[in-house]
């Protein structure tokens, strides 16, 4: 079982940025990649951006070249870098983790970019 915790979601203008991060605690190596989803007021989760543990990254085409996503091993952190925020990037961000063929999910922090 692997625990996890978003934080740095918040308020934030068209245009600015934001930081998230993810604390990864309990068995945490058997994780295999982390990363991203994202759910909109009224939408469908959707997947953003995802990091296996050689760091190789992948994102959904509507952020690539504005957001990164990183990820600390020796911290059991994943991270998630927001650039150039746009008022459809309004969600609940969910960090993940994926292990042995089951998904781990944070409760979700919340981003909300105004225009």
């Amino acid at each position: 079982q692997v625990q996890l915790v978003e934080s740095g979601g918040g308020l934030v203008q068209a245009g600015g940025s934001l930081r998230l991060s993810c604390a990864a605690s309990g068995s945490i190596f058997s994780i295999n990649t982390m990363g991203w989803y994202r759910q909109a007021p009224g939408k469908q989760r959707e997947w953003v951006a995802g990091i296996a543990a050689d760091g190789t990254a992948n994102y959904v085409d509507s952020v690539k070249g504005r957001f990164t996503t990183a990820r600390d091993n020796a911290k059991n952190t994943v991270y998630l870098r927001m650039d150039s925020l746009k008022p459809e990037d309004t969600a609940v961000y969910y960090c993940y983790a994926h292990m042995n063929g089951a998904y781990s999910w944070g409760k979700g922090t919340l981003v909300t970019v105004s225009s």
